[in-house]
């Protein structure tokens, strides 16, 4: 049920991708004052995700969880009827509340349901979800644009909804806690998780992993594409390939992480992503472009259900962890946001070879704490796992 909410949530963000900026646009703003308007929502998931995760520990997954759906769909709602730009980027950064604490529940009911044997599958259907969703999104929202640019925050902010009925009636009867009788473990601090070697480069990755394929492919590599290329479509191509490139290792990833083990996927998955982003730069023709692009995004598949099934693992299932989870997830978020700003001042002072091979190198320097941690999976920890 997770995932099929996932699903919804991230044909809905991908309903509101396209037409947010020319949204914007509307009230008589710059191109500036309209990116603004996109970075605002991640902005706010970065600075609310601590209070997230506390939230998480406090009240639980579940109602933290619907509560945060239900933000972001008011946030939409309110966004769809917005009357000034101002009111537009307070509505809109609202919604970012909302989405870290769906984001960290949701980590967090995962570790809670997920058996530790299937770990990696159930973060790969996840990932799935919400990669799909995401390519389905921008399709129907331009559609729904033809009828006003506010309509598709109107449809994102009804499917929420239903998401939270769907959602909350199907894990009504799910136990998330120990029984009253039973001893109840406190929850995870993030200094005990730090003190494990696998949760240390988890954020290690996850910081890269936002870099990387959060950040810079979403934001960096259409312009480069374009760049040498000098053709609109490319860098939609680009971003298609390297989106099939992750589904496809997506299918195999959770297998292996639940058989082999965590770390050698991870380790695999930031070894494919920096050998990808590093050529990337050196690609002036189309198809190698096209390729390399396909590459990045195989080894984006590969890192996520490794580092998050570590997650897990170092968590377990017999207590909360929101703040692990959270700082987890703002590891994620900062690479997101600082990647993209710092390659792009590379690009416009060296040029786009550099400004790739530095993201390259972010993905190698994140490798190098995974060749020092212990496996987390139980069946091949042995006596030094978690």
């Amino acid at each position: 049920m997770l995932i099929g909410a996932a699903f919804v949530i991230a044909i809905g963000f991908g309903l509101i991708a396209p037409v947010l900026p020319a949204y914007a646009r509307t009230f008589d703003v710059g191109v500036a004052a309209a990116s603004v308007v996109v970075s605002a929502f991640a902005f706010f998931r970065l600075v609310f995700a601590p209070a997230g995760g506390a939230l998480v520990s406090r009240l639980g997954e579940r109602p933290v969880y619907l509560t945060g759906l239900l933000v972001v769909a008011a946030s939409s709602l309110a966004t769809a009827f917005a009357q000034s730009y101002w009111q537009l980027l307070v509505f809109r950064g609202l919604g970012g509340l909302g989405s870290t604490m769906f984001t960290v529940s949701a980590m967090a009911l995962l570790v809670r349901l997920a058996p530790p044997s299937i770990r990696g599958r159930v973060s790969s259907a996840y990932a799935s979800a919400f990669l799909v969703g995401g390519m389905l999104g921008p399709v129907l929202g331009g559609l729904l644009a033809s009828l006003g640019l506010r309509v598709p925050f109107v449809v994102y902010a009804g499917a929420l909804v239903v998401a939270v009925v769907v959602v909350g009636t199907r894990l009504s009867g799910a136990r998330l806690r120990p029984a009253a009788d039973q001893p109840q473990r406190p929850p995870m601090p993030v200094r005990e998780a730090m003190a494990h070697p696998a949760y240390r480069a988890a954020l290690a990755s996850g910081f890269a992993n936002g870099w990387c394929n959060f950040g810079v492919r979403v934001a960096v590599l259409p312009q480069f594409a374009i760049t040498v290329h000098d053709r609109p479509w490319v860098a939609g191509a680009a971003l298609g390939v390297a989106a099939v490139g992750t589904a496809l290792s997506l299918q195999v990833a959770g297998r292996v992480a639940d058989s082999l083990g965590r770390r050698p996927l991870v380790i695999s998955g930031l070894a494919v992503t920096a050998l990808g982003f590093g050529l990337l730069g050196l690609a002036d023709d189309l198809v190698v472009l096209l390729v390399l692009s396909a590459v990045s995004g195989l080894g984006a598949g590969l890192v996520n259900p490794g580092q998050q099934a570590a997650v897990a693992d170092v968590v377990g299932n017999e207590r909360g962890g929101g703040k692990v989870l959270a700082a987890f997830q703002m590891a994620q978020d900062s690479g997101a946001i600082v990647g993209p700003i710092l390659v792009g001042v590379i690009a416009d002072q060296a040029g786009f070879g550099w400004a790739l091979a530095t993201t390259a190198l972010v993905s190698l320097v994140a490798l190098l704490p995974w060749l020092g941690a212990p496996e987390t999976l139980p069946e091949a920890a042995g006596p030094d796992g978690p």
